[in-house]
């Protein structure tokens, strides 16, 4: 047996020409055992195909013929008569996924024992085959003997954050099944929005299904039912499960906003706009609360043949529960300790009801909290700690923190996903032991920064190095990499045909920076490329760039304030929404800047409020300077008596990150630096509330006023009230672009 095929041509001393033959040879997942041989089988437009008549084998026929003739441009025979390709059901092959795969000179031979090996064979067949039209398409001699090592390969796609198209999904869905990846996990529901149509709850999809923007504008989307028919119907050609994901208790505020009075506090709740994690959850002292999720999962489960229901139960706060009197006496009759006693509960009676009708519960490590049902399948995300408690309760796993999508292209690279042995290698005896209930692995994709233009370089290449981890499995050393690595290269010409928007390897697309040049007179836009033939379309109106508008490769100079977008096109395909900076000329742009108190080193540099560019609504864009429990200070020298009317700085508001309004800002000014005149004072509302706002301060004055010395200050808040978990401990203060105008 040989798991590295080069290996397998250099350490046997093979004929030069079976070395040529296996040069052809690059297939992702590698096979179990893989040994080419001489020569080659030529396809042409005589070949036909000999398979079982019953209705699946059909469909795999259909897929074939369909699949060669895109790819080489050659229509297979439809004649009786015609051979070359034989598909066979052979009990002798082990394995429900398990295939046979021979090719010689004189035909091609798949063999599994069942439809899904069959497939599989197939899939491997198309790998094999040219990537250019014509006619005979040679097809190298090889024989294959195939089957994964764990049973259960997945994605995730969150819907709910960002809305995808069918079209996006069914193009992935092709992507995956190529590279056999078994399962499509879709996360169909969020705070941020609920995206599936349930007919006995039309303001699910009604009201649930949109948020309104901070610039106004409507966001949202859903599939209707017969489109999630369709899907399904679509990944189950492809040997791909498709199983839902229902969030319950936690993330259910788009469910909330539609049906309040499934809530807590009853009271009227809006789609959520911001990230995060949000208090108001599904009420588990209210019956109405499991009709309604009952009645859900009935047309769930109706849609959805998988043996597999995922209902979430990550990240769900108690503080509404232990404010509810309904929850606290539902406590009280159960005998409950605490509110993690009522999670589990919770979970017990989703549980059940999911059993009663055939169908198995897979959630989020929390649903560990307070205990659970040893039949429930553990998706694993907070590490190996995580994996252990379940595997110890007797739960079956399947793991996924390692594998997040939505980390930079630099933190999790394709090695990083290639090497991770989910059953702990030499390190984690306890892994090892209870290697039998690990089902497998998932790679998510969470779309707080996904989208349908920047996704398929969040998956693409790495999902590639998941398929291969999970399907060979054991421990991946350096020897094994570099030969991943060599066939991985191969790829690049399939989804390149394909329209793929991969990304790099292990750096990101690009990364802009706007900052000011040596002299501090004119803004520069850096670019760092991924790529070396991207390209970087800018705008310096505020208006969207598309291919036709100017374009740099490293470095733009901008010598006028405005709206500069850049959006980086590779191919001529857009790779990601815009960038956007806004730059603002001003009497203290570039001025030397000092505080008081120190900045946190996390965020921007201070004097990041000197130069003219405005933070955006993201706290960590690197625009934002930043005060930890303490109070803010800064005083600008304008270097000489300058006139002016005007001061202006912005606040940003994000409770749930524990950042908070000051509770009061002074405008001073001075001509020595020594003698300050206050000009003005505010005191902003407090708010421990609100999602996300950005909170201006401005002073305007009637009569000009001069100065050389402006300074601003700014008391944090020290008190908070008792429903703002934590109080006025542990948080921040953020500072945007100070103006003098």
């Amino acid at each position: 047996m040989s798991k590295s095929l080069l290996a397998y041509c250099f350490g046997a001393s093979v004929l030069m020409t079976s070395l040529c033959a296996s040069a052809e040879i690059s297939i992702i997942p590698e096979p179990q055992h893989i040994e080419a041989g001489q020569g080659s089988y030529q396809l042409d437009a005589n070949t036909g195909i000999d398979a079982p008549g019953d209705a699946r084998a059909r469909e795999i026929v259909s897929f074939l013929r369909e699949a060669v003739r895109d790819q080489t441009g050659i229509q297979l025979s439809g004649s009786v008569h015609a051979h070359g390709i034989a598909l066979a059901i052979d009990p002798s092959v082990k394995g429900d996924e398990a295939y046979r795969l021979s090719v010689t000179p004189r035909g091609v031979i798949i063999q599994a024992s069942t439809d899904t090996g069959l497939f599989w064979g197939v899939q491997t067949l198309r790998q094999l085959l040219p990537l250019e039209h014509g006619s005979p398409a040679a097809i190298p001699s090889v024989q294959i003997e195939d089957a994964p090592a764990f049973a259960y390969r997945g994605f995730m796609l969150d819907v709910g954050r960002h809305f995808y198209p069918v079209s996006f999904i069914k193009k992935q869905l092709d992507l995956l099944s190529y590279y056999k990846i078994n399962t499509f996990h879709w996360h169909l529901t969020e705070d941020q929005g609920w995206r599936l149509q349930i007919k006995h709850y039309p303001k699910l999809t009604g009201v649930g299904a949109w948020r309104t923007e901070e610039d106004g504008t409507r966001y949202g989307g859903f599939y209707t039912q017969t489109q999630v028919r369709d899907v399904v119907q679509y990944a189950r050609q492809r040997n791909i499960m498709v199983v839902p994901e229902i969030e319950m208790p936690g993330h259910s505020l788009a469910a909330l906003a539609s049906y309040p009075e499934l809530s807590c506090t009853k009271q009227p709740l809006t789609v959520a706009i911001t990230w995060g994690v949000f208090k108001d959850i599904d009420c588990v002292g209210n019956k109405s609360t499991f009709t309604f999720l009952q009645n859900v999962l009935d047309e769930v489960i109706n849609l959805f043949p998988s043996s597999y229901i995922h209902i979430g139960g990550d990240e769900t706060p108690k503080d509404r529960w232990k404010d509810c009197a309904s929850c606290q006496a539902l406590m009280k009759e159960q005998g409950l300790q605490d509110e993690e006693g009522l999670q589990s509960y919770f979970i017990r009676q989703i549980q059940a009801y999911l059993a009663s009708k055939g169908k198995t519960l897979v959630g989020w490590d929390e649903i560990l909290e307070g205990g659970a049902d040893k039949n429930a399948i553990v998706e694993i995300w907070r590490g190996d700690d995580e994996a252990h408690k379940a595997l110890a309760n007797g739960n079956r796993i399947i793991v996924a923190g390692p594998f997040y999508l939505d980390a930079p292209l630099d933190k999790l690279t394709i090695k990083n996903v290639y090497s991770t042995d989910i059953t702990g290698g030499n390190t984690d005896a306890f892994l090892q032991s209870h290697r039998a209930q690990i089902l497998g692995g998932e790679a998510p994709l969470w779309s707080e920064r996904a989208n349908p233009l920047n996704a398929e370089w969040k998956i693409y290449p790495r999902i590639l190095a998941l398929a291969e981890n999970l399907w060979t499995g054991g421990t991946h050393d350096a020897v094994a990499y570099a030969d991943f690595e060599h066939r991985l290269q191969a790829q690049y010409g399939w989804l390149g045909a394909q329209h793929v928007a991969y990304g790099p390897e292990d750096q990101p697309v690009v990364s802009y920076t706007m900052g000011l040049d040596a002299q501090q007179n004119d803004w520069q836009l850096k670019a760092v490329r991924g790529f070396p033939d991207l390209q970087n379309h800018y705008t310096l109106d505020g208006s969207e760039p598309t291919i036709k508008s100017p374009s740099f490769d490293d470095t733009l100079t901008i010598k006028k304030a405005g709206i500069v977008k850049v959006t980086p096109f590779l191919h001529g395909v857009p790779y990601d929404k815009a960038s956007s900076f806004t730059l603002v000329d001003n009497l203290a742009f570039g001025k030397p800047i000092t505080f008081s108190n120190p900045v946190a080193s996390q965020y921007g540099a201070g004097d990041v409020l000197v130069d003219g560019i405005m933070g955006s609504d993201e706290f960590y864009d690197g625009r934002w300077a930043a005060w930890h429990d303490s109070d803010f200070r800064a005083t600008i020298d304008l270097q000489r008596a300058t006139t002016f009317h005007a001061i202006d700085v912005n606040f940003l508001l994000r409770p749930n990150s524990r950042i908070l309004l000051p509770k009061e800002v002074y405008f001073f000014v001075s001509m020595d630096g020594k003698n300050w005149t206050p000009l003005y004072t505010d005191m902003p509302t407090p708010d421990f509330s609100s999602p996300l706002r950005v909170q201006p301060i401005s002073f305007v004055s009637p009569q000009p006023v001069t100065a050389r010395y402006v300074r601003v200050n700014a008391e944090r808040t020290q008190s908070a009230p008792a429903s703002y978990s934590g109080g006025a401990k542990n948080t921040w203060l953020f500072v945007d672009e100070i103006l003098v105008h």
